[in-house]
């Protein structure tokens, strides 16, 4: 793989010229900077700056026009800052301006013809595809338990995605009889060469058991036979020596940093337009 050309479409398909996360999204382009605004007038789903292609000169007016922006009726938002973004103090300029860093997550991308697609499963358990979005549950049941947060918000898109834009996003569940014990997603965003893996976990009890690989297996297929060249994931400290094994390889780290208002008294009133 040449690193150096797959991160640069990456930068250029996913983040520059990114598609909005899910049904009533908006991804505007703003100078410098691409950011996204989440579904419905209170902006639920992921909020934030996608990318930004700034220097010395650019980069505080940026920060204070993305704050502005933003925070005008109260609400947090995240900028996803990686490794090589510019200019290379970039982070610090953000912790200056107010922002929380949080975990960091290595980009790791592999060409999916390339990996494994046969998903072994453990006797006593069997995957079950998640295409009726009253059955979202499953997944973020797996997902409560797995991380210990409940998300409505993820919910709510995951339903809307799967009534809305089926072809985008391909779900799916391990169950041990009826309990779901491990689930994660695929997004398969239109006219682009990298579909992503998300949201992959599995309740405690069943971890070391191989269900995380197969469902990384099984998602490949998938991608490989909707035609994706690339797979993309943003890998855990946990996750990412499995996916090395796999043959996916590190290109970059991603951090986010959070921006919290000090008033929180959102209007409904912004919006991206």
């Amino acid at each position: 793989m040449n690193r150096d050309a797959v991160l640069a479409a990456y930068d250029r398909q996913m983040r520059r010229n990114a598609a909005p996360e899910g049904p009533g999204a908006r991804v505007e382009q703003v100078g410098g900077v691409v950011r996204q605004c989440g579904a419905n007038a209170d902006w639920s789903g992921w909020t934030g700056v996608l990318w930004s292609d700034l220097d010395e000169a650019t980069a505080g007016p940026a920060i204070a026009a993305q704050i502005s922006y933003f925070t005008a009726g109260g609400r947090e938002f995240e900028w996803k800052l990686y490794a090589h973004d510019r200019p290379g103090d970039l982070a610090g300029r953000l912790q200056a301006a107010g922002f929380s860093p949080g975990d960091d997550e290595t980009l790791m991308i592999a060409e999916a013809s390339e990996l494994s697609a046969d998903a072994e499963l453990p006797r006593g358990v069997r995957l079950r595809e998640v295409t009726d979005p009253a059955d979202v549950r499953l997944v973020t049941d797996v997902h409560e338990k797995a991380f210990g947060t409940d998300d409505p918000q993820l919910r709510a898109r995951l339903r809307t995605q799967l009534a809305e834009c089926p072809g985008s996003l391909a779900a799916v569940v391990v169950m041990a009889g009826e309990e779901p014990v491990c689930a994660a997603r695929l997004e398969l965003p239109p006219e682009r060469s990298f579909a992503g893996l998300w949201g992959g976990g599995t309740v405690p009890g069943w971890r070391g058991r191989g269900l995380y690989r197969a469902l990384v297996a099984y998602r490949v297929g998938v991608a490989v036979r909707r035609g994706y060249r690339y797979v993309q994931v943003d890998a855990s400290s946990d996750s990412r020596p499995i996916l090395q094994r796999l043959g996916f390889v590190p290109l970059s780290t991603t951090t986010p940093y959070t921006y919290r208002p000090r008033v929180r008294s959102f209007s409904g009133s912004a919006s991206c337009r």
